[in-house]
């Protein structure tokens, strides 16, 4: 028979499994009433749940957090089980009314089954999402947008060039580390805001953009948090993390992002890679670090690939702001009050800090004699001004006690000593100090290089401006700073400040009680008719006064006076000697004829300034080697001709020059000569080994037809040297023997300045041998032929010429009265640095040495006659076509 299938089933698994789907069935009846009274305690224990974490959630987000995706989905989700369990129990009392048997069963068993089966359903949904509600985090730090804006003032003036240049860097240079640095409310702040804001237009260029304000106090912590904040890293466990472990988390994520970190006021040198950046990744530039600093020197602590300073607004800027704060309402109140708006407004010096509190505080001022007198106060007491201590010298104040000590913060109280914009030699400033005490003199040429640091830290600090030719210039502003600083000091020091404020007399006497600093410099005073008496006085500025009299008792009681200036003056001399604490005196560009004899009684002076004193027809002999303690003397373009036969001057000066060798503490000196035996015994001497001359005049040089190159350049720290009124032809180089030897004492390696006028030389190639000549005049010089000769110049050994490059620094180049000067260099020069060249009275100089292709990175001005301008020759058009737009007629 064939194989027959079929299948098999088991009586006992069938009746049991009808049996078990019965016992379900019947049990959502029979169950009904306490399931639903599960359904109602869970329900109400998912309820509470439910409204414990929506708490949790608010609180979150008040504290700006984002709730979790699978917290709002559970939310959402209970929302729903909520309403359809609600209805369920809504009409469970007509399906509990249809049971029967004590439950057990129902009059309508289909009904009460489907019910009690929906019971169970939602009972186990309930279930579910009480264990679901469990949660240990209901929210996370939101993601911060990539750029924060920031407010920005309503007037912003000023600031767009500076702007372009700084956005330009940072997006098209490869410069990864960039400062701003500035005084103290010049708008650094608003700068960066600026920057800040940009990179709004910019949202996929980077990740992140940070803003971290440091200020003075500087916390590293302080920094982390800030950029923990916004890469959603702080948290309640933040603060307990060490600084090293908040470094790793925070370098863990921006060593993957691109990012921007705009530092605010920093004061010294932020270490990034302490705080947690990927240094390198800023390095490269891939990410951008920019911060601003009054400090310029912190600009090099931090790196900086470039560095831009934030200048004070010009004057139309500076109106437009001032204008802005004042308002048209008061400006246009009396006819008067624009002409006397715009002096107030130039008594800020183009300070935008002081623009917007002057201006601010004058808004409601509508009377002329209003303005005028807040003319007055700016002028003479500026610390009285409304708002001026509180808003302006206070937030200055803290570049002047971050200075480094006490010398420097006093050095800058000096400076406030002289007049509103004057320009202030840094030689001067230095020859004060020293006598002042206020550098150690112990160790000679050093305590000058101590004075230049001084300088240079101010500057730095930006509290003082530099100026060309060694000069500085302190602002309005800071300046008024330093002047309420020095009139809140202890009682110690007292200063009385009344330079260029129109002085026809002298301050009373009884001004001068308690005084120790004083200055009257730039005023008309005539007459010094009163003998005051200031024991405490140390310093007095008396310079740019015309005196025609002069109580004769007038220093009888100034025992402490240690510095008196009376430079661009007509000063009566013969008292001066009564002060034998004097040490330093200033007679620099006065009407003095002739040193009293006297003078040898200023035993205790240690800095004598007699340059540009060209009228000086006598200095007795033994005046100057008697003062012996001298360290500085000063006497560059002194006695220019003189006359007087019982003169250490008269003659070949060499009796001058013994008298210098004598002083045995001089440490600097100028001088002017006119022979060349006197010029030799110096050039001979031991003391230049020891001393520096950075200026010399030789005048009336006229016994010697020429002169070495290593003999000038043997001269120490030389900076400006003027030959004039000689008969000098060649200053001669020896076949680069004499080369070799300047180079090898780094000779002419200070020379910035050289003036030649009214001399014999028919050429200065010598002049390539000073690589940082900043200035050139040459004028009435006939036989003039070459200013670098190639003749000259091929004499010299190639090896010595490596790297030589004529007139590299040059910024000036007057050439007058020269009228067989045929060229200036044979070949074309690239005059990195050159901002002016002016020709007249040169004929026969047909060509200049310029290359439209190397050199006009600068704009440069050429000025000279439209004659001799049109008859010049040039290499090509494009070359005459370039340089078209430089020139500027006389």
């Amino acid at each position: 028979m064939g194989n027959v299938c079929s299948p098999s089933f088991s009586c006992d698994d069938s009746v049991s499994h009808c049996l078990d789907c019965s016992v379900r069935k019947a049990g959502y009846i029979c169950r009904l009433q306490d399931n639903l009274d599960a359904l109602q305690r869970e329900l109400q224990m998912l309820i509470e749940e439910r409204n414990d974490v929506r708490v949790r959630v608010i609180v979150a987000e008040q504290q700006q957090m984002k709730r979790l995706e699978r917290v709002q989905g559970w939310l959402s989700r209970v929302e729903k089980v909520e309403s359809r369990v609600g209805k369920l129990i809504r009409k469970s009392p007509q399906q509990v009314e249809k049971l029967c048997l004590g439950g057990f069963c129902s009059n309508s068993c289909k009904s009460s089954y489907k019910f009690g089966k929906k019971v169970v359903k939602a009972l186990r949904v309930v279930q579910s999402l009480r264990k679901q509600g469990d949660f240990q985090d209901v929210a996370q730090p939101a993601p911060e947008n990539p750029v924060d804006e920031r407010p920005l003032p309503a007037t912003v003036v000023g600031l767009q060039s500076t702007f372009d240049r700084v956005w330009r860097c940072l997006m098209e240079e490869q410069m990864g580390i960039v400062g701003l640095y500035g005084m103290g409310g010049v708008g650094k702040t608003t700068l960066l805001t600026q920057i800040n804001n940009k990179f709004l237009d910019t949202p996929n260029s980077f990740d992140f953009v940070i803003w971290i304000v440091v200020s003075k106090d500087l916390q590293l912590a302080k920094i982390q948090e800030g950029i923990a904040k916004k890469l959603g890293l702080f948290n309640e466990s933040w603060q307990s993390k060490g600084l090293e472990e908040k470094a790793n988390k925070i370098f863990k994520i921006l060593s993957k992002k691109k990012f921007v970190l705009l530092l605010d006021d920093i004061w010294e040198l932020v270490d990034l890679a302490q705080v947690g950046l990927p240094v390198s990744s800023c390095a490269s530039s891939s990410n951008k670090i920019v911060f601003t600093t009054r400090e310029i020197e912190v600009c090099g602590q931090m790196e900086a690939h470039r560095s831009f300073k934030v200048e004070c607004l010009g004057f139309d800027d500076a109106w437009k702001l001032f204008e802005d704060k004042v308002g048209r309402d008061t400006l246009d109140t009396h006819p008067d009050i624009p002409e006397l708006a715009e002096a107030v407004a130039r008594e800020c010096g183009g300070l935008p800090l002081a623009l917007i509190t002057v201006g601010r505080a004058m808004a409601s001022r509508k009377t002329p004699r209003e303005w005028e007198h807040a003319i007055e106060v700016l002028r003479c007491s500026a610390s009285q001004f409304s708002g001026m201590e509180k808003r302006v010298f206070s937030r200055l104040k803290f570049s002047y006690d971050f200075l480094p000590n006490d010398a420097a913060r006093f050095c800058l109280l000096y400076c406030s000593l002289f007049p509103e914009d004057y320009r202030i030699s840094i030689e001067d400033l230095i020859d004060c100090w020293i006598c002042e005490e206020f550098l150690d003199e112990s160790n000679g040429i050093g305590v000058r290089n101590q004075g230049y640091s001084l300088v240079r830290t101010l500057l730095h600090s930006c509290l003082l401006e530099e100026e060309e030719d060694n000069f500085v210039k302190m602002h309005d502003v800071i300046r008024d700073m330093a002047l309420w600083i020095a009139s809140t000091t202890e009682e110690r020091e007292k200063f009385l400040v009344l330079a260029g404020v129109g002085l026809i007399e002298a301050p009373r006497i009884r001004m001068w009680k308690g005084v120790t600093r004083m200055s009257l410099m730039t005023n008309h005073i005539e007459n010094l008719l009163e003998s005051p008496v200031c024991p405490r006085l140390r310093t007095l500025f008396l310079s740019s006064n015309i005196f025609h009299r002069v109580n004769s008792d007038f220093f009888q009681s100034m025992a402490s006076l240690r510095v008196l200036k009376l430079s661009y003056s007509n000063p009566l001399l013969f008292e001066i000697s009564k002060v034998v604490s004097l040490q330093h005196l200033d007679l620099s560009h006065s009407r003095i004829e002739r040193l009293p004899i006297e003078f040898k009684y200023l035993v205790n002076l240690k800095c004598l300034n007699l340059e540009y004193t060209y009228g000086v027809l006598k200095i007795p002999p033994k005046v100057i080697s008697n003062l012996k303690i001298l360290q500085t003397l000063r006497m560059y373009e002194c006695a220019t001709v003189p006359q007087a036969r019982d003169s250490i001057l008269f003659g070949d000066c060499r009796v001058l020059v013994e008298e210098l060798l004598g002083l045995e503490h001089l440490s600097v000196f100028t001088i002017t000569l006119n022979n060349f035996h006197a010029l030799q015994r110096l050039l001979d001497s031991c003391m230049l080994q020891y001393v520096s001359t950075p200026s010399l005049c030789l005048s009336h040089f006229n016994n010697s037809k020429s002169l070495g190159v290593f003999s000038l350049a043997s001269l120490r720290h030389l900076q400006t040297l003027h030959l004039t009124y000689n008969d000098l032809e060649e200053i001669k180089i020896d076949n680069g023997g004499e080369v070799k030897r300047v180079r090898e004492l780094s000779g002419f390696h200070c020379l910035k300045n050289v003036y030649i006028s009214s001399s014999k030389l028919r050429h200065t190639t010598w002049l390539f041998l000073a690589p940082n000549l900043k200035r050139v005049e040459i004028d009435n010089c006939q036989d003039m032929e070459e200013i670098i000769s190639s003749e000259k110049l091929s004499e010299v050994p190639a090896e010595v010429m490596e790297n030589l490059i004529p007139f590299a620094r040059l910024e000036r180049l007057i050439l007058e009265e020269l009228k067989n000067l045929k060229t200036i260099h044979s070949k074309a020069l690239p005059f990195p640095c050159l901002k002016e060249m002016s020709v007249d009275g040169c004929p026969l100089l047909k060509k200049l040495p310029l290359d439209c292709n190397r050199g006009l990175e600068r704009k440069i001005i050429i000025k000279g006659q439209r004659r001799w301008w049109n008859e010049l020759q040039w290499d090509d058009e494009a070359t005459q076509n370039a340089f078209l737009p430089c020139f500027k007629p006389f």
